[in-house]
């Protein structure tokens, strides 16, 4: 297992350009075998998980070429089983479901795995394909779905910590080769959904409302093969924002979407970050001082739960106290423990975060629990005095593409060696 070795307190400098969205990648790609026909996706993320996505694309009978940042797929014949050794590694697998049941009428999936931030249950992936007329057993760990025929329906989509974002994708595009008229009620509005649809209706699908709350989707017989390309990643682009904030430096962000992270540039400023925004670029300044502010993650357009851990990096830069309150995932402050590691003030009640802000910290040896907690640590890292050392960084590999040469090309001191 890799890690990463940063030599903390460069400020970064220079222009990086951010890669397309994982989050977006991996229901496109499920997307292509909705038709019988040949698609091509661009401006793919060259990431484990979309690596892992094309696995399970051949194994159910796809055909894929992957090109440099491109891949062309053709599922002329497919079947609905999905392999469970593949399935069960990477929770975005389940993004298959509708696809399946839109395509065969029928899916036997294996409950999906992923990262450790709580629990995070495929129940309103179910709840929408019941109302699309499926039927649905759970045994031996395998999700089976079946149905004469898919039905248009009206589906509430909303959970306990707001819409499901990948339900929503399964939904819609299941729906989109059912009889009759579909309705999404408390769908998710992320961008991501937006650029699944604007795919799907290149595909012949008709869809209005993607990015509300309510979406409507009118059944077609049959979708025929598109190009697409995929928006750039939002928290790709936070992150290394977040980059330029912590080490005071002056960094470029380029072929970005500023109005898709206006929540985290929002607080951003609220917190004194020197910065300005344009089209499709982000140029982060450095900044004269920083105050603390508090950030509650809520659902689109609120603060993403994807930046909490890199925001409370800044946070720690910040004179003050801020209070960080994680409503999306219970168990996303796994990298509290590993930031103290480094000499952070940081104490958690229930499901908020006061964290102190002012003090230095110092370079440590600290471990990666998840995805966006692995960046967090990396940022600290970069604006720790002294040596940190990131191990199990696999697991920012699944979600930032060449993080450490992106990071190097903006003058940073990090390099990639074997962990323990």
């Amino acid at each position: 297992m890799d890690c990463l070795v940063i030599k903390g307190g460069t400020p970064l400098k220079g222009e990086v350009k951010i890669s397309g969205a994982k989050n977006a990648a991996l229901p496109l790609m499920a997307a292509t075998l909705l038709t019988d026909e040949e698609c091509v996706l661009r401006n793919l993320p060259n990431l484990s998980d979309v690596r892992f996505m094309t696995r399970i694309l051949k194994s159910l009978g796809a055909t894929v070429e992957t090109g440099r940042g491109s891949i062309r797929v053709r599922a002329k014949k497919i079947e609905g089983f999905g392999d469970y050794d593949l399935i069960r590694k990477m929770r975005g697998s389940i993004c298959i479901l509708g696809p399946l049941m839109g395509r065969l009428k029928e899916a036997k999936i294996s409950m999906p795995g992923g990262c450790v931030i709580g629990a995070r249950p495929i129940d309103l992936h179910l709840k929408g394909m019941r109302d699309l007329g499926a039927k649905i057993s759970i045994k031996s760990g395998y999700v089976h779905a079946k149905t004469k025929n898919l039905k248009g329906a009206e589906s509430f989509l909303g959970g306990r910590c707001g819409p499901t974002v990948l339900g929503t994708a399964n939904v819609m595009m299941a729906a989109t080769l059912a009889k009759g008229k579909t309705v999404i009620h408390s769908a998710a509005c992320e961008p991501e959904i937006e650029d699944l649809a604007n795919f799907l209706l290149a595909m012949g699908a008709k869809i209005s409302g993607a990015g509300s709350p309510t979406i409507t989707i009118q059944g077609v017989k049959k979708l025929h093969g598109a190009e697409h390309r995929v928006i750039p990643d939002r928290i790709e682009a936070a992150t290394f924002a977040l980059a330029g904030a912590v080490t005071n430096g002056n960094v470029k962000l380029k072929g970005c979407i500023p109005g898709h992270l206006s929540a985290v540039l929002d607080k951003m400023r609220e917190a004194g970050v020197n910065f300005t925004a344009e089209k499709n670029q982000i140029h982060i300044k450095p900044s004269a001082k920083l105050k603390s502010v508090d950030i509650t993650t809520m659902p689109h357009a609120g603060f993403p739960t994807d930046v909490q851990a890199q925001m409370m990096v800044l946070m720690l830069k910040s004179p003050g106290i801020s209070i960080i309150t994680e409503r999306i995932f219970e168990s996303r402050f796994m990298h509290v423990n590993e930031l103290a590691r480094m000499g952070a003030d940081i104490s958690i009640e229930g499901p908020s975060a006061i964290v102190k802000g002012g003090s230095k910290l110092s370079g440590a040896d600290v471990m990666a629990s998840d995805l966006r907690a692995s960046a967090a640590l990396v940022l600290a890292g970069l604006s720790a005095q002294g040596t940190t050392r990131v191990n199990r960084v696999y697991h920012i590999d699944r979600g930032y593409e060449n993080i450490d040469g992106k990071l190097r090309s903006l003058g940073a001191n990090i390099k990639r060696e074997p962990g323990h």
